[in-house]
């Protein structure tokens, strides 16, 4: 069956990021000139997936804003003449198909993937958590779909991370079938470093088989006292394989100070109207 549908799950409180949090969601964070989210939403365009559900909560309004049509933009950019401008706004309320629904308790990315359940059905789905930026030829949901089409069952993305930082992620064991794949044996939720079975880390880029719902609804509270995807995960592969692929791309930490400005940098040399004066910013700076 085809990934047709994203859950982007977005109650997250954004405490890393605060005191800007506090009346800004993360995934409302500029990154050159369009916000997080965006470039998770124009991962999924290009990767062919048709339907987007964002899972919100309280303070999130401007998301489901920044996506829906603002008649009086459109007006005023329409008076003015401003034709591009005015095209850029309605390509953003007509990108995809968006569906809400609410996390009212900040339980857990767990708990907030069970909460997209009646919109997603008896289907496998792919989920993208806007605060992992990545940077690739090819989309990463891109590169995740063409391994599930072959396998067919649930993919991780996974990547090589620094001893210091294996605490912060779930960690897979794994034996690699092919390069770049593995299937996974073991996860475990933000170990300490002698108890880590790899250096392999989970991403924020997922694709799974609805059965995940099955054990979602059984997982108890783990790590930080939150249901844990990850805990969910282990148990399915009581019945069923597991894949991860270690992704082609640099990835940045959206929740991260200086991995958002690093990420700033690299995307504005990216963008042809704005890559020569950075440039000669970054050349002739004087600290």
């Amino acid at each position: 069956m085809k990934v047709n549908k994203a859950v982007f799950p977005a109650a997250g409180l954004g405490t890393r990021l605060l005191p800007i949090t506090k009346a800004i969601p993360k995934e409302m964070l500029i990154l050159v000139d369009k916000p997080l989210i965006q470039y998770g939403v124009e991962e999924c365009i290009e990767s062919d997936i048709q339907d987007i559900i964002i899972i919100t909560g309280r303070g999130k309004t401007a998301i489901e804003d920044y996506f829906d049509r603002s008649i009086e933009h459109e007006v005023l950019l329409k008076e003015k003449g401003k034709h591009d401008l005015l095209k850029s706004v309605n390509d953003i309320a007509s990108m995809i198909n968006f569906s809400y629904t609410r996390q009212k308790e900040a339980l857990g990315l767990g708990h907030a993937i069970l909460c997209a359940q009646n919109l997603i059905g008896d289907e496998p789905f792919s989920i993208i958590l806007s605060d992992d930026i990545i940077d690739a030829k090819v989309p990463v949901m891109k590169q995740m779909i063409e391994i599930y089409k072959k396998y067919r069952y649930s993919i991780l993305a996974v990547q090589k991370v620094k001893d210091e930082d294996i605490s912060k992620y779930g960690i897979i064991k794994g034996i690699e079938i092919e390069k770049g794949i593995y299937k996974i044996e073991d996860l475990v939720e933000k170990p300490g470093l002698e108890e880590a079975p790899s250096n392999l880390a989970i991403i924020g880029r997922y694709i799974l088989t609805p059965r995940i719902f099955d054990f979602l609804k059984e997982t108890k509270p783990g790590k930080g006292g939150e249901i844990q995807l990850t805990d969910a995960i282990k148990s399915l592969l009581s019945i069923q394989p597991v894949y991860a692929l270690e992704f082609e791309g640099t990835r940045y930490d959206g929740g991260n100070k200086l991995e958002l400005l690093e990420a700033q940098i690299t995307f504005g040399l990216k963008n042809e109207e704005l890559k020569k004066g950075l440039l000669n910013f970054i050349q002739n700076i004087n600290l």
